[in-house]
């Protein structure tokens, strides 16, 4: 079962478990799901916008939905580490998206693409510090803060690196790495205004490395990926690297987060 899958790789639910306070929020689109907690199963639901989330996330969701979890206003708020989210590109209205298909071509990793639906488990990410952490779970991410990306259902990071892509021949992103350990060239610089990374606004990924900017730009994948578009990096900022987040789980920023955040 895919919910085996997601059992496998422990950091996953290691990482979130426990007595955490999570907000299950749609797609930022002004719809308030209230402050009303919910069970589990309750969670689910709201965590599909109105359809039944798949099993893969069934693991995840258990995981941090315990009594006395809470649901927050969705689209409010920033965005915390360790939350798990869908990310929007704002131009081309797809979402940032993973599985486990590997490039033709390239580095032959595993491939990253963006998609039009909204309900497919295979477009949630995690956010996560660097490897000497940085990220406590609940502190929110501030504007300028170096993140990992963690691919929820595969346990890869969101990579790039000096391989031209497949179709607009831009620099190559993949996802790299096992159970969410990869290298430095997963680190992306969260680019916004102001002080943190507000869930209603749009912003950028930068990567580390190489200084180019998370983007898509149109260019369409045939079969086995048929109507998929690429994801790819740019060397300067513009109205294709936008992105928003979406659906998720936001963990509530908690106190001892809020406190000690110049740590981070």
């Amino acid at each position: 079962m895919e919910v085996q899958a997601e059992r496998r790789a422990g950091w996953r639910l290691a990482a979130v478990a426990g007595p955490v306070r999570a907000g299950l929020a749609g797609g930022g689109d002004g719809s308030d799901q209230g402050p009303s907690c919910r069970s589990p199963a309750g969670a689910m639901w709201s965590a599909g916008r109105g359809r039944a989330a798949g099993p893969a996330l069934l693991g995840l969701l258990l995981a941090i939905s315990v009594p006395g979890s809470c649901a927050v206003k969705a689209g409010a708020g920033v965005v915390t580490c360790g939350s798990v989210l869908k990310l929007l590109n704002t131009q081309h209205r797809v979402r940032l998206h993973s599985h486990d298909i590997k490039y033709g071509s390239g580095s032959g990793q595993q491939s990253v693409t963006g998609v039009e639906a909204s309900d497919d488990a295979n477009s949630y990410w995690r956010i996560r510090g660097g490897s000497e952490g940085g990220c406590p779970r609940g502190s929110p991410v501030r504007c300028g803060q170096a993140v990992r990306l963690t691919h929820v259902l595969t346990g890869k990071n969101l990579h790039t690196h000096h391989f031209p892509s497949p179709l607009s021949h831009n620099q190559e992103v993949s996802a790299f790495g096992e159970d969410g350990e990869g290298d430095d060239l997963d680190l992306w610089t969260v680019r916004c205004s102001g002080q943190h990374w507000e869930r209603e606004a749009a912003v950028r990924f930068q990567h580390v490395g190489t200084s180019v900017f998370l983007s898509v730009t149109g260019e369409q994948y045939g079969s086995p990926i048929r109507g998929q578009l690429e994801v790819h990096g740019m060397p300067s900022a513009n109205t294709h690297n936008r992105w928003k987040a979406m659906e998720g789980i936001f963990i509530k920023p908690s106190v001892e987060a809020s406190a000690g955040h110049d740590e981070l």
